[in-house]
């Protein structure tokens, strides 16, 4: 259950950040989460929507240039731990975790963590099964009413 993320690099100045979102707003499309990691001339963006095809299209229409990237929501308890046991896992089984980034608005209760891995695949079978983690497919985590 990978979801669709969409990366774009955007300019580390003032201003540069609102374009993207004002495109997505202009055309009614809301973000549910996202992340941003920057360096010192350029920062990127990673946005999770639930219309990520139509995010997609009018961002590149608008003269970004968008990557699709391949992301696994995993659903976890606010108890301690809880994170610690799903990186114990991935650790044990040595699948890499490039990035992750945390989705806590008040999902069922619970938070989501976003994480990108070299090999997804793995990662969902190793996870998967285990007591307590339980992977988050996009119309769960996103659901049609962010739009």
């Amino acid at each position: 259950m990978k979801i669709n993320q969409i990366s774009l690099f955007v300019e580390n100045k003032p201003g540069a950040m609102s374009a993207p979102c004002k495109v997505l707003a202009d055309e009614g499309i809301s973000i549910s989460t996202l992340s941003l990691a920057d360096t010192k001339f350029f920062g990127v963006l990673r946005l999770l929507v639930y219309d990520w095809k139509r995010a997609k299209d009018v961002l590149e229409k608008s003269g970004f240039a968008v990557k699709l990237t391949d992301v696994v929501a995993i659903e976890v308890d606010h108890t301690a731990g809880s994170l610690a046991k799903i990186l114990t896992i991935l650790d044990e089984n040595k699948i890499n975790v490039e990035y992750m980034y945390a989705f806590a608005s008040g999902f069922r209760g619970k938070a989501a963590l976003i994480f990108r891995f070299e090999d997804a695949d793995a990662a969902m079978e190793k996870l998967s099964g285990n007591e307590g983690i339980r992977i988050v497919d996009a119309e769960t985590l996103l659901g049609d009413s962010h739009e």
